[in-house]
């Protein structure tokens, strides 16, 4: 009962072979054995006791056999059930009346415990602790049990679940927010769209309305100084057309800022070179500069780009203007640099600069400096128009300023292609008093305020003048009109456009040509215009304009008449 039947067994056959038949050596040679064991025996159990997990040794009637400490603290057990020999369902039994374990519990565990290899778990409610089990059998029946304290990962996995969890509702939370946000943000990017189209159709309208009325005060006041040359009445009439140069020119931009908004200016990509447009800002703007007492240098230029020709021309105006009006005195230099592959249009001034802290400012609507209102009237519209026509361009715009003078630069990409033949216009000078007698001129409106000031405007250059409000004059006096040699007419009349009436004139009278005085700035109808092969005139019309048109059919033999027609298609006041 001391050392065990085989540590027995093994004492004794030593004995038997060695003959030894003194009690007394037997007796010394089984202390010995006994205290050899005992030593084993401590030693294991320190090493049991040292374990972090619990374990169990269980004989096959599931009696305790060996256990380690930990063993005995993660169930709390009293010292009377640490012995040898103590039955598994008594420390069971132990738990379930601790309330630890659900009664009953005893047939499950025990089934459990037979499971070998696969861990589970007990929760013992006293102590909140959570144990692992795993057993594994024992060669002569029994079996091990290791028990692991894993309250702690299982807290820990419990709130990261929660955590989880409560992520998956903020996230889900956020989610719903964000997608109401987009939802709030296309409602009001769709109600964006409809005001800036509803301001633009409104624009349009508002422009047509004014530029109407606005086209007749310039006839009238065209036909006024072309009577008046001398006295106070013709300085009158001149400063009254200046004014209405000034009102043209801020209705133009504001119409331009609404069509830019709204997407109604779409590039007309071409390849073309530099150094045609350049000379056009000469011809432009060289008056402009001699009346400042300014010298404007233009470059010359051997590179071509690719872009919208007429979008850039306007770009380049602008900056153009803006640099010989803030200008006193010096020069205003345009030119062009190779940049790779980029070609960089630069207008270089010598005028009163933009101070460091205002660089951002300047292309703002409606934003004037200080020194820049005292030099120059104006709304402060052209370098807004600038950077609306570079976004459409998708162009990059660059600005520089140190003390005095500014630099504004373009850059834009460079093309190796031969560039599309650009017609040139050649202005007419016309003569002190314009004349155009014998010429037969239609006009075609539906504002009898404008085929009055037509009919003074023309009559007064020796022109017969023949005025109709759309097709039923047309129908009516049938027969009684004598044949036109050239036809002005609106686009927007009553009920119809202009081109359904050159349609039928043309029907009538044959191939005339004619020429669209319009406030519609939209590219359809300038497409429609060039298909009919039809010169536009942008209201309100210019008397210079009309001269020019006047000369260019007066010149003409009957037999160049479609040539000539096709020249004035040239002609664009826009």
């Amino acid at each position: 009962s001391a050392v065990g039947s085989s540590s027995a067994r093994l004492v004794l056959s030593i004995l038997f072979q060695r003959n030894d038949k003194s009690a007394k050596d037997a007796f010394r040679l089984l202390d010995d054995a006994s205290e050899a064991l005992q030593q084993n025996r401590d030693l294991l159990q320190i090493a049991l006791d040292q374990m972090d997990q619990g374990i169990t040794v269980l004989d096959r009637d599931f009696r305790l056999s060996n256990w380690n400490r930990a063993f005995a603290t993660f169930l709390d057990l009293p010292d009377d059930f640490g012995q040898v020999g103590v039955p598994l369902t008594q420390i069971i039994e132990r738990l379930v009346q601790r309330g630890d374990l659900e009664p009953g519990a005893e047939s499950s565990m025990l089934n459990k415990l037979m499971t070998f290899g696969t861990p589970w778990q007990i929760e013992l409610k006293s102590s909140d602790r959570i144990i692992e089990l795993r057993s594994n059998p024992m060669p002569d029946g029994g079996l091990v049990a290791t028990y692991a304290d894993i309250t702690a990962s299982v807290r820990a996995d419990k709130a990261l679940k929660e955590a989880y969890g409560s992520l998956e509702v903020r996230v889900a939370d956020r989610t719903a927010e964000l997608m109401q946000a987009n939802d709030d943000l296309a409602q009001a990017q769709m109600l964006a769209e409809e005001a800036n189209l509803g301001k633009t159709r409104f624009l349009a309208a508002v422009g047509h309305d004014i530029l109407q009325p606005l086209n007749a005060a310039r006839l009238y006041c065209a036909a006024l100084i072309e009577r008046t040359r001398k006295g106070p009445e013709a300085k009158a009439a001149a400063n009254i057309d200046s004014s209405l140069d000034s009102v043209e020119e801020i209705l133009g931009a504001v119409l331009d800022i609404s069509r830019l908004d709204a997407g109604a200016m779409k590039p007309q990509v071409s390849v073309f070179g530099l150094d045609g447009l350049l000379r056009q800002i000469r011809t432009d703007f060289q008056p402009m500069a001699n009346k400042k007492g300014l010298r404007l240098r233009i470059v010359p230029s051997k590179l071509n780009v690719a872009t919208d020709r007429n979008l850039l021309r306007r770009l380049v105006q602008n900056l153009a203007s803006n640099a010989i009006k803030y200008t006193r005195t010096g020069s205003v230099l345009i030119g062009v640099r190779r940049r790779g592959e980029l070609a960089e249009i630069q207008v270089i001034d010598t005028g009163i600069g933009i101070p460091a802290d205002k660089l951002n400012t300047v292309f703002r609507e409606f934003i004037r400096l200080d020194d820049g209102a005292r030099e120059a009237s104006g709304l402060g519209l052209g370098l807004s128009i600038v950077d609306r026509i570079a976004r459409v361009l998708r162009l990059e715009l660059r600005l520089g300023s140190r003390g005095g003078g500014t630099m504004f630069s373009v850059l834009l990409p460079a093309s190796s292609e031969t560039a599309t033949p650009v017609p040139v216009r050649s202005a007419i000078a016309p003569p002190a008093r314009f004349a155009a007698g014998g010429m037969t001129v239609w006009c075609v409106d539906n504002d009898p305020r404008i085929l009055e000031g037509m009919r003074t405007l023309l009559e007064g250059w020796g022109c017969e003048v023949v005025t109709l409000a759309g097709s039923a004059d047309l129908v009516e006096r049938r027969g009684q009109l004598p044949r036109p040699d050239l036809v002005f007419f609106d686009y927007h009349l009553d009920g119809e456009t202009g081109f359904d009436v050159i349609v039928k004139i043309r029907e009538q009278h044959g191939d005339v040509p004619g020429a669209l005085i319009t406030a519609d700035r939209s590219d359809d109808v300038r497409a429609k215009a060039q298909r009919f092969d039809i010169a536009v005139v942008g209201k309100p019309v210019k008397p210079a304009a009309l001269r020019s048109l006047l000369a260019r059919w007066q010149r003409a033999t009957a037999a160049e008449r479609p040539e000539t027609r096709s020249s004035l298609a040239t002609i664009d006041q826009s």
